[in-house]
């Protein structure tokens, strides 16, 4: 009798041990669930180029451990291809309205201008773009200062020309050096199109959990063919952060040079806000680029866009873009009622005036998202 117990004894002490790691992994996931139950889903959502990607970028400096110096110098390859594609779509800019403009000669290069923009517009056009030297910066110095290149950069908007040329262009011998290693600016002019899904984990008011919300933040790809990847996003969703970039009224869309890109983000907010699943999601609303649009506002008017041709200009200087402004928030805002079913009403709505490369701006914009939130929250709980 004795030598069977001594026998299962072992058993025992395995099966017990067993037990034990099966009870540790069910806590572990019990506690993992109720974690995730108090993380906020919210979606940034917009078209491309409006500055979503920024917007994420800032969120990774302002409430994480920002970008260590390998993730740093990843962007050095993308800054200089920008730095290349920039300069070939001015050069063949350049060309066609030299080609077709009644006043073709202001768009015309020097001979020796000719021959650089030629090389460049090649090396643009690569996949695989060499490292930016200093006698590359300085042939694309050269061409960028020709008065040809700066009449087509004044027109801009017709050539898909990016919001980080100049400051690329004003930086190039120190984009240019051996041993640059790229600033937490230059990363955010920095241009890659999203493709698929990023996330990232934050709380806005800080690393410690307990002192607010804590938020898990998806970016998906704006363009049209990225679309798709969305609608698996939607379910669960806290709030919908939207960006418009409001500066790009009299611009076209790069996948559709016939559409123009107010009038595209107009009709996806407007798709967006009539989805089913978001019911009773909150609507944050960032209009984006103000820096961009109080400078163009008074050169180009607003009503050169059909969505916003019954516009008429009052006044100048800075008067006059807050009226505009105000005018394009009003349209966004007649917009979110008309699409909005009666018992979606009253669903948390909100517009910020947003420039995503201020990083202070954005940090207290997001401070009044999470106030926002956070108050909805005690809301539907019955603590307010």
């Amino acid at each position: 009798m004795g030598l069977l117990c001594s026998k299962n004894h072992p058993y025992n002490e395995a099966d017990a041990e067993e037990n034990a790691q099966a009870a540790e992994i069910e806590r572990r996931i019990e506690q993992e669930r109720k974690a995730e139950k108090h993380i906020q889903k919210l979606l940034l959502l917009g078209a491309g180029e409006s500055g979503k990607s920024t917007i994420f970028k800032q969120i990774k400096l302002l409430f994480q451990t920002g970008f260590d110096e390998e993730e740093l110098k990843s962007y050095i390859s993308v800054i200089h291809a920008n730095i290349y594609q920039t300069i070939k779509i001015l050069y063949d800019g350049s060309k066609e309205f030299a080609q077709n403009e009644a006043d073709s000669s202001k768009y015309v290069l020097s001979s020796e201008n000719e021959v650089i923009g030629e090389k460049l517009s090649e090396i643009g056009s690569r996949l695989d773009c060499p490292c930016l030297n200093r006698e590359l910066a300085q042939e694309i110095e050269t061409l960028w200062k020709d008065s040809a290149i700066q009449e087509t950069y004044a027109r801009g908007n017709e050539l898909q020309v990016p919001d980080c040329t100049q400051y690329f262009m004003e930086n190039l011998q120190r984009l240019s050096d051996a041993n640059y290693i790229p600033s937490k600016e230059d990363v955010l002019y920095a241009r890659v199109r999203t493709t698929g899904v990023v996330e990232i984990q934050f709380s806005p008011v800080g690393e410690n959990k307990k002192s607010g919300e804590v938020y898990r933040l998806f970016d998906v790809g704006g363009q049209r063919n990225e679309r798709r990847k969305w609608i698996h996003l939607f379910e669960g969703v806290t709030a919908v952060i939207f960006c418009a970039a409001i500066s790009e009224y009299d611009q076209t869309l790069f996948e559709d040079e016939q559409k123009n890109r107010m009038v595209e983000t107009k009709e996806l907010f407007d798709w967006v806000l009539k989805q089913p699943c978001f019911e009773k999601t909150s609507f944050m609303l960032f209009l984006n680029k103000f820096d961009i649009f109080e400078k163009k506002v008074l050169k180009v008017p607003l009503n050169v866009c059909e969505w916003l041709k019954d516009y008429q200009p009052v006044s100048t200087g800075k008067q006059e873009t807050e009226h505009a402004y105000e005018f394009v928030k009003k349209k966004f805002e007649e917009l979110y009622f008309q699409s909005s079913a009666p018992d979606r009403v009253d669903r948390v709505f909100k517009i910020y005036r947003t420039t995503a490369l201020d990083q202070k701006l954005v940090k207290k914009t997001f401070k009044l998202v999470d106030e926002s939130l956070r108050r909805r929250n005690l809301f539907e709980a019955g603590l307010l």
